[in-house]
């Protein structure tokens, strides 16, 4: 018979845990196995993802995990857990990763940089977005980003993308970065930060469309390289 123990979930789910890994908390990784294990078609994403990929140094206190189907946010092993239910159409861009000899479902660094910029509000918000962005510029293929991005069908998406590659200085290339301008009406308007502008804010940036209700300083506030050059 196997030995362990066994860490319960939700309902009728539970997660073994090793004899030789004891039966204490194990810290951050655990809990991406156990926000994982929780629902079976789910995936971490957003912040905890960012995080995971070394796109951030901020550790999040609450991993999201995106679901089909709404759950009650809950508490296992003292790790906040929230379930974000997306639609079929955004569910997708993820993959099985290897965390301490578990396997853990978490979006790859392009649908979790794409799924932070659709919803900034579970990654830290404007300034951590920045930074979550900034780190992506290293590790992928802007053509790989565009094409997450276009396939998520929003608009107002598609126009922060934009915006916040060219504040950090992600150079798409021409191709990438001309889809995602065609994929933008001429008309078509959207905002990012604050519900309502303030004095210092960037404002209305024409090449995207968007109202930026953020100060150039905060959104680059994190940013690494870019945070000496910032007044």
């Amino acid at each position: 018979m196997q030995k362990g123990w066994l860490t319960r979930l939700v309902g009728g789910r539970y997660l073994f845990l090793p004899p030789e890994r004891g039966p204490e908390n194990l810290g951050e990784n655990n809990a991406l196995a156990l926000a994982s294990a929780v629902v079976e078609t789910s995936y971490v994403g957003w912040w905890a993802a960012a995080a995971f990929h070394g796109l951030t140094t901020q550790k999040p206190s609450t991993i999201a995990v995106a679901v089909l189907r709404q759950r009650a946010s809950r508490e296992i092993e003292g790790t906040a857990m929230r379930f974000v239910k997306v639609t079929r159409r955004k569910f997708y861009g993820y993959q099985d990763f290897e965390v301490f000899g578990r396997t853990v479902q978490l979006s790859t660094v392009a649908k979790t940089i794409v799924d932070c910029v659709d919803r900034p509000d579970l990654c830290g918000g404007p300034s951590e977005l920045a930074r979550i962005v900034f780190g992506g510029a290293s590790q992928i293929d802007p053509a790989a980003l565009v094409e997450d991005t276009l396939r998520m069908q929003s608009t107002a998406l598609a126009q922060r993308l934009g915006f916040l590659t060219d504040l950090v200085g992600w150079k798409l290339g021409d191709e990438p970065r001309a889809r995602l301008r065609a994929a933008i009406p001429a008309s078509a308007r959207s905002h990012f930060g604050r519900a309502e502008r303030r004095d210092g804010d960037l404002g209305y940036v024409h090449d995207w469309g968007v109202f930026v209700h953020v100060s150039r300083h905060d959104l680059l506030a994190d940013v690494p390289q870019i945070t000496s050059a910032v007044a």
